[in-house]
């Protein structure tokens, strides 16, 4: 098909998509396309993506419901980048219950949520799995995704302006600065976890999880490669693992 020729594919083969509302114009998600989704996309009419750290072909909403559907395929000027204009399902594009992934705004130096949830995480995918797993709805889900689209963000902002992203002049400033900022944030965990506040536990390792994820782009990694790892010590026992690493040195 001529039209997937016309694309420029990154060295792995995708290319980032944005899925922008038809009704009112709010940019929605960012995810990532090969070959595959986009060809799934054309055919359906549904918005299809490629989940990198899963290595698979996902339908969006596929779990939640929440399906976009497909008005019109964008492709940018220079050809890599994709842009679709969907019907939203439910209102609701985030797996946070967020109308859009968009909902953190800078403000005064600080990330800030901005806009309301439409529909609780627990609502969505289900009382009884919130109730086993109050902690771990969204992740249980769609953590793949979370990290997939994290990455892809943060991975977006290679060789964008400094002045205008913080990603970009963390990586615009090489491994020191990020390493730097890691230590910073390992600190504060360490900090937030002799105190008795879980919430701001989970704050700092978040923070942490995220300047890490911007060191593993700045090496041309993923989550998913981190993923493949703890997939492969699962159900190893840790002292078999030390030992085998001792052997190897």
């Amino acid at each position: 098909m001529a039209y997937l020729d016309d694309v420029r594919w990154n060295a792995d083969g995708l290319v980032p998509s944005v899925a922008q509302s038809a009704a009112t114009g709010k940019v929605l998600t960012l995810a990532w396309m090969n070959r595959a989704a986009l060809s799934a996309t054309m055919a359906s009419g549904y918005a299809h993506y490629w989940s990198r750290s899963r290595r698979k072909l996902w339908k969006k909403g596929e779990t939640s419901g929440h399906v976009q559907a497909v008005r019109e395929i964008r492709l940018d000027c220079d050809g890599d980048a994709v842009l679709l204009v969907v019907d939203q399902e439910g209102d609701i594009a985030c797996h946070t219950g967020h109308e859009r992934c968009f909902f953190n705004r800078l403000e005064e130096g600080e990330w800030r949520d901005t806009e309301p949830i439409v529909r609780a995480p627990e609502l969505i995918y289900g009382r009884a799995q919130a109730a086993t797993e109050p902690s771990t709805v969204a992740t249980k889900a769609a953590g793949d995704e979370v990290l997939a689209a994290l990455a892809a963000t943060i991975d977006s902002r290679k060789g964008a302006d400094p002045g205008g992203s913080y990603v970009a002049s963390l990586l615009a400033r090489g491994d020191d600065a990020i390493l730097k900022k890691i230590g910073e944030e390992a600190t504060e965990t360490l900090l937030a976890a002799k105190g008795t506040d879980r919430s701001a536990l989970v704050h700092e390792v978040a923070d942490l999880w995220f300047h890490c994820l911007v060191l593993l782009a700045a090496r041309n990694l993923s989550p998913a490669d981190v993923i493949a790892e703890l997939q492969r010590r699962h159900g190893t026992s840790g002292l078999d693992e030390k030992k085998a690493r001792k052997h190897e040195s």
